[in-house]
């Protein structure tokens, strides 16, 4: 088999994706279009890959990777519905309810299947923990705690249009969750900060934020989000139950520091971003969706999961706005 697969939006994580697709045993040709083509093709030169203009990619591949700012991803996810073609896509699908819920009604209604980029899904770690829970090597799960912290903000013209820090960041820590504990988040109390530059504030968002989440079994769940971790990149997933805890994001990468006497940890430099830690990660869901385009495996991560995370990042916002505890069934 030789699959034709597009990236559309080359990018800084599209060019990592585009070569990663191009490293896949079953592609046999790599197509790249941006809305800028003197930028597909620089990196289709670059690449090795061909260029194609945006409005012709989605008849001339087999399958196309939605890396493209998040404005953007609805309506293409619907041209490549509507054109029967499987799609991978950056979360997340839009940023509210009613267009997510229109965009997945389109591509229900097409057949076509859709993978969404929720990559820890695909990290060792998250996938250790969540075969323990189902193991029932923790005993009965209690408590999770949950971080995601930039060691720097993105740039100002990104968050106004970036959802906002839950939806931006959080909606990750979400997915992994529900997929590691296999439970459903039913209430949240959120709080933010406006600690760094101005941009946060005028664009009603904040760069530091932690909640509470209360998942339908009882499990207490906390999560920290920060824009401005200047220790490196930190992620981390701890899932805590009456027998037992396992913490994923704890290697010698982890950006703190353990003050405890004869302790050195961790013993290498923390994680600079998100791609260096979440490398293995996004090569092992491109492959995933690859098999996926090629009708090998169903999707490891439908839309339907995409918008059970939204459903909780968007009561997180409002929690945040209105200083209250939202419940989620309250934003379905």
């Amino acid at each position: 088999m030789s699959l034709r697969i597009g990236v559309i939006g080359v990018g800084r994580i599209g060019r990592q994706h585009a070569q990663v697709v191009a490293d896949q045993p079953a592609v046999g040709t790599l197509v790249l279009a941006d809305a800028d083509p003197a930028l597909a093709a620089a990196a289709a030169a670059e690449l090795g890959a061909a260029a194609c203009p945006l409005d012709e990619v989605f008849g001339a591949v087999d399958g196309v990777v939605i890396a493209t700012p998040t404005s953007t991803h609805a309506g293409l996810l619907v041209r490549a519905a509507e054109a029967g073609l499987p799609a991978f896509c950056e979360k997340p699908i839009a940023l509210d309810v009613a267009t997510t819920r229109a965009v997945i009604d389109a591509i229900d209604a097409a057949g076509a299947p859709v993978q969404i980029g929720f990559q820890r899904r695909f990290d060792a770690g998250y996938a250790a923990i969540r075969a323990a829970v189902a193991a029932g090597e923790l005993g009965e799960v209690r408590r999770a705690h949950l971080l995601t912290c930039d060691p720097a903000p993105p740039p100002a013209q990104f968050v106004p249009t970036s959802g906002g820090i839950f939806k931006d960041c959080g909606i990750h820590d979400v997915d992994a969750l529900r997929w590691v504990t296999g439970r459903e988040v039913v209430e949240v109390m959120a709080w933010g900060a406006n600690r760094g530059a101005a941009f946060f504030g005028a664009a009603g968002d904040a760069d530091e934020a932690a909640a509470l989440l209360r998942l339908d079994d009882g499990t207490l769940a906390t999560l920290q989000l920060s824009r401005y971790n200047g220790a490196g990149y930190d992620v981390r997933l701890e899932v805590a139950g009456t027998r037992g805890t396992r913490v994923a994001g704890l290697d010698n990468h982890s950006a703190l520091v353990s003050t405890e006497p004869g302790v050195a940890f961790p013993g290498g430099a923390p994680h600079p971003g998100f791609y260096p830690r979440f490398r293995a990660a996004y090569t092992a869901e491109l492959a995933a969706f690859v098999r996926v385009a090629a009708g090998q495996i169903a999707s490891p991560a439908p839309p339907a999961e995409a918008l059970a995370a939204l459903y909780v990042c968007e009561a997180l916002a409002r929690s945040r706005a209105e200083q209250r505890p939202v419940r989620v069934a309250d934003v379905r």
